[in-house]
């Protein structure tokens, strides 16, 4: 009987080739599992790496200030008197309007006072009234007092008659005191200037009605004297030691283009108005030429002395937060660190610190939405400036 069993030598090569093969196929599931492994690191550095945010950091420059403070203002007439009414009637006649040089004491308008001039017809009367009836209790007493010498009256009865006679004295002398009131009120009917200016209002015509004012609004002239203004400036909290009384200023006005006025510090406020954070400081300017409008906008410079030490940043560089203004700078582990500062003056591109940085932090220029303490973060790759 034949022998069906294969060849030895076919046997080793059939289990050679399977071993062959399988090293293949575990050299194959190795190489793409390390394959995988690698890609998986690459992406996680890759993911890590972008989780970082990139900024842009620059390191704050010496200031340098022009040493000059720019803020507005507004100017006021030197003296302005509103002018009321200190009687009722209607206005008879008005003699000058708006715009009108006056002279202290002239003629402005005249009010027509029909009642007033029967209360004094009426006052008038009634002193002459006590007036005749003092004369006849003085010359009773006088003829009492000369009886009484003959014992004809008693002296009481003189002391009555002398007594009554000063009650007609007293009545004389109301009456004569309540006549001249009404006399002093009807001169108020001539409405005069309180000195010398110009007529910057009148808020009335021929035949107004006239009351007794006081009230704003009801002002019947507005007098001014432009010859010479007030300036008033808020000046910041921070830059107040830096103005003293007699400080110079110059200051530009939006009628006038191109031409510079002077004015002198005249006095200060001594206090920080609460809702502004700045004090109210008084200029006087010279405005004998007329070229300068009481009630107007004017845009004032104060020269100051320059602070060499202060550094300046962009306002793109700015965090504001309840606690105040602050900053983000990278220290040298890549981390943020917030720091407070405080803005001196704002030069629109460029910001002033008084306090806050040094001259070597690294700020960053542009701090992203929500950057926090201690965030790591990583420099634009040849962007660092200064």
């Amino acid at each position: 009987m034949r022998d069906t069993q294969p060849p030895r030598s076919f046997t080793r090569k059939a289990g050679l080739a399977l071993v062959v093969i399988a090293l293949a196929g575990g050299a194959v599931v190795f190489n793409g599992w390390q394959d995988r492994s690698r890609n998986a690191t690459q992406l996680q550095a890759v993911a890590d790496k972008q989780s970082v945010r990139i900024v842009t950091v620059i390191t704050p420059n010496v200031a340098q200030s022009a040493a000059s403070l720019d803020l507005p203002g507004r100017t006021e007439a030197y003296a302005r008197a509103p002018i009321y009414a200190r009687i009722s009637g209607y206005l008879k006649v008005w003699k000058a309007d708006i715009g009108t040089p006056v002279k202290a004491g002239q003629l402005l308008a005249e009010i027509e006072t029909p009642d007033l001039d029967q209360q004094i017809l009426q006052a008038k009367a009634e002193l002459a009234s006590t007036q005749a009836n003092a004369t006849l209790s003085e010359n009773t007493a006088k003829r009492w007092q000369s009886l009484l010498a003959t014992n004809f009256v008693s002296a009481q009865a003189v002391e009555e008659k002398l007594g009554d006679l000063t009650a007609k004295q007293a009545v004389v002398n109301a009456s004569q005191a309540n006549l001249n009131r009404l006399q002093a009120l009807k001169n108020f009917s001539r409405i005069v200037a309180p000195f010398d200016g110009v007529v910057t209002a009148r808020n009335t015509d021929v035949g107004a009605l006239i009351n007794v004012g006081g009230a704003p609004g009801t002002e019947l002239f507005v007098v001014s004297d432009v010859r010479k203004l007030r300036l008033y400036v808020t000046i910041p909290q921070s830059q107040v030691a830096g103005i003293r009384i007699g400080s110079k200023a110059k200051f530009t006005v939006p009628e006038s283009t191109g031409k510079v006025f002077t004015a002198t510090v005249q006095s200060m406020a001594q206090a920080i108005n609460t809702g502004s954070g700045g004090m109210l400081v008084q200029l006087a300017a010279d405005n004998s030429r007329g070229e300068l409008l009481p009630g107007g906008y004017a845009n004032v410079s104060f020269d100051l002395p320059n602070q060499s030490d202060r550094l300046s940043i962009p306002p793109s560089a700015l965090i504001y937060t309840k606690t105040g203004v602050q900053v983000a700078v990278v220290n040298p582990e890549n981390k943020v660190v917030i720091k407070p500062v405080v803005v001196a003056r704002d030069h629109g591109n460029r910001l002033e610190l008084s306090s806050g940085l040094d001259s070597t932090d690294r700020v960053i220029e542009n701090p992203p939405d929500g950057v926090m303490q201690g965030d790591v973060v990583r420099l634009a790759v040849n962007e660092e400036k200064k």
